[in-house]
């Protein structure tokens, strides 16, 4: 993927200040320090106006727009990975701070996010929190300590929230997995998800050490180990590489046995496109289309697919677990390893500091973050589109797709996004798909006046099946949808 649009493209360099090469600047003691969450304010505000420069949070509260509290806390055990991958929206994109965070997250950190993450479940009565543990790469931990984090959550949360439950993932690129660490996160009741572009060595040559040297074989091995412990298993992520074969891709992942797969769009925006991003052409909705063709018509169900699972439930009327789809209000806090509270990572693809808050662990509670700007934008769903969004009929479905990808230097998050025509053929192709499958066969309703028997349980085991069933009472929105536009056909 194309690197992302930098701060030095955007901004011009500072100005020197005073001072030979190596000489301290002059301090002026009669002038106060500066503040760096002023600094960060005015960042904000000249990349992205909207919502920094254009929202007011205290206006939407008073116009009735409630905050919704957090319920996804992701912990940044690790902040330096073992892999260099050339995608990363981490390391290799707009923000660079990961350099100055320290490596690992301490037990006095984890132990202050513990306490704060109690605090809020109690304050919001949460049924659930989701903890996430994340990198970096996370499994960098020695095995005896990767629990830590979590235990302390538990604790505090038993303490101060005792009706609230507390469920915990990793997301890993695999390569340290070995039975002593799946040992230590089973006990712990941590699932593990993985992060792979596909399951042959030819998808996966941009997940390189720092050496260079591939990471598909150590990966490989970690995810032949994982499917062997279904009950720790989460899942695969998967990036998009157009200049892979969709099927062959999906079904390269399906020989290491994952529950479920993630199909991700790469993070990229209208001041960075993505590869092979061209007007009036959809090809990453190309690519989608030609695994949910496969996944869709398979003889059983062999994995979940969330990006089409959540596209069919939206289209039902029901609600998705997801910030990329819809309009349901983003609920996700990042905890960096020295302690600062940050906005979703996905936003380092747009600026330097796009994720930021100024906020941390030993000043901030979380529900002060709920009045961030940048969240609050994030919980006003139809309210935070532009015009052309919230005019069209697939809104509901899409919502503008996901945050990141509607970001524009100067102007911010206010756009349709980048990947709007990719988003609309698949969205309408998928509600065709829905919709037919609700229907029964015509010729065999027409001679008998019900549906055969061997049809059903022929198709029983299918994907679209399950989908039929769900819709009978609810194709409404799909079938609008779809009758206002042929089905899109994957190239």
């Amino acid at each position: 993927m194309r690197r992302a649009v930098t701060s030095d493209s955007v901004l011009p360099a500072p100005p020197a200040r005073g001072g030979g090469a190596g000489s301290a600047p002059h301090q002026d003691p009669a002038r106060p320090k500066p503040d760096p969450a002023a600094a960060q304010r005015l960042r904000h505000a000249r990349y992205a106006p909207w919502p920094y420069a254009r929202l007011d949070v205290a206006a939407e509260r008073a116009a009735g727009h409630r905050p919704h509290p957090i319920r996804q806390f992701v912990l940044k055990t690790r902040s330096r990975c073992n892999l260099a991958c050339t995608y990363c929206y981490v390391y290799e994109m707009a923000d660079q701070g990961w350099r100055g965070q320290p490596p690992a997250m301490t037990a006095a950190t984890a132990a202050r996010a513990a306490e704060r993450i109690a605090e809020h479940a109690a304050a919001h009565a949460l049924p659930r929190v989701d903890l996430v543990l994340h990198g970096g790469e996370p499994l960098l931990t020695a095995p005896a300590a990767l629990a830590g984090p979590v235990g302390a959550v538990r604790a505090a949360v038993a303490r101060t929230a005792p009706r609230t439950r507390v469920t915990a993932t990793v997301q890993t690129n695999g390569t340290l997995l070995t039975r002593g660490r799946l040992a230590a996160l089973a006990a712990a009741g941590i699932r593990v998800g993985v992060s792979l572009d596909g399951g042959l060595p030819a998808h996966n040559t941009r997940r390189v050490d720092h050496a260079g040297r591939p990471g598909f074989g150590a990966a490989a091995r970690g995810l032949r180990l994982l499917a062997r412990h279904p009950d720790s298993y989460a899942g695969v992520l998967c990036v998009v590489d157009l200049g892979q074969d969709p099927v062959e891709t999906y079904e390269s992942l399906l020989a290491f046995a994952p529950p479920s797969v993630g199909l991700l769009l790469p993070l990229a925006n209208w001041s960075a496109p993505p590869p092979g991003h061209h007007p009036g052409l959809a090809p990453y909705a190309d690519w989608l289309l030609a695994v949910f063709e496969r996944w869709w018509h398979d003889g059983v169900r062999r994995t979940r697919i969330r990006l089409f699972e959540e596209i069919i439930a939206l289209l039902l009327g029901l609600p998705a677990a997801t910030e990329t789809l819809g309009l349901a209000p983003a609920a996700t806090a990042v905890i960096e390893t020295d302690g600062s509270i940050e906005q979703a990572d996905s936003l380092k693809s747009a600026y330097e500091g796009a994720a930021a808050t100024g906020m941390s662990l030993d000043t901030h509670s979380f529900d002060e973050l709920l009045d961030h700007p940048g969240l609050a934008a994030r919980q006003l769903g139809r309210d935070a589109l532009a015009a052309g969004c919230r005019a069209c009929e697939l809104v509901e479905v899409c919502g503008g797709g996901h945050y990141p990808h509607r970001y524009r230097a100067g102007e911010g998050f206010r756009q349709p996004s980048v990947y709007c025509a990719d988003l609309q053929v698949l969205i309408r192709h998928i509600a065709t798909a829905v919709h037919s499958a609700a229907q029964p066969p015509a010729a065999a309703v027409h001679r008998t006046g019900q549906v055969p028997a061997t049809a059903a349980r022929r198709t029983a085991p299918t994907v679209a099946e399950r989908a039929a069933q769900a819709a009978q009472s609810t194709t409404r929105r799909a079938a609008r949808a779809a009758a206002a536009h042929p089905p899109a056909v994957a190239s």
